[in-house]
């Protein structure tokens, strides 16, 4: 049985959970999530699980931030007056928007708190300073 290592191209169906047994993704009702190990396609943790691994295979591995989106920077969040937000933009805890930098660049935000005078945005990724469960089952290795 062919077992998968590092350069192989698999292919496995997976649903993620956090701490609190919500699910943040899931290949439910998809095609299977096809990557190359060990190529950086997907976080660290779930890439350091697989090798070793055979077709049909099913295991569940707990990954620490460090090894999934990495920690949370409270630098990452900045308070901007209500007045710079165009009134176009809807306005929700919650809310993906996209800020450009000065050099040009988009950077995704979410909107974390809306005061009278302020909304707050955060440029974490949304799953940063969060240990991730996934569950998953290897479909195929190439």
């Amino acid at each position: 049985m062919t077992e998968i290592k590092s350069g192989d191209t698999v292919r496995i169906h997976y649903k993620g959970t956090l701490e609190d047994g919500s699910v943040f993704d899931s290949s439910e009702g998809r095609d299977p999530l096809e990557f190359t190990v060990g190529s950086g396609q997907i976080i660290p943790g779930l890439d350091e699980a697989l090798p070793g691994m055979a077709v049909g295979e099913t295991k569940s591995v707990t990954i620490e931030p460090e090894k999934a989106y990495g920690p949370s920077h409270d630098e990452a969040r900045q308070a901007v007056p209500r007045a710079q937000i165009p009134p176009e933009i809807p306005l929700e805890v919650g809310i993906q928007l996209q800020m450009q930098t000065p050099d040009g660049r988009a950077i995704p935000v979410t909107v974390v708190e809306i005061t009278e005078d302020s909304v707050t945005l955060d440029a974490n990724h949304p799953l940063a300073g969060k240990a991730l469960t996934f569950d998953f089952e290897i479909v195929s290795i190439n």
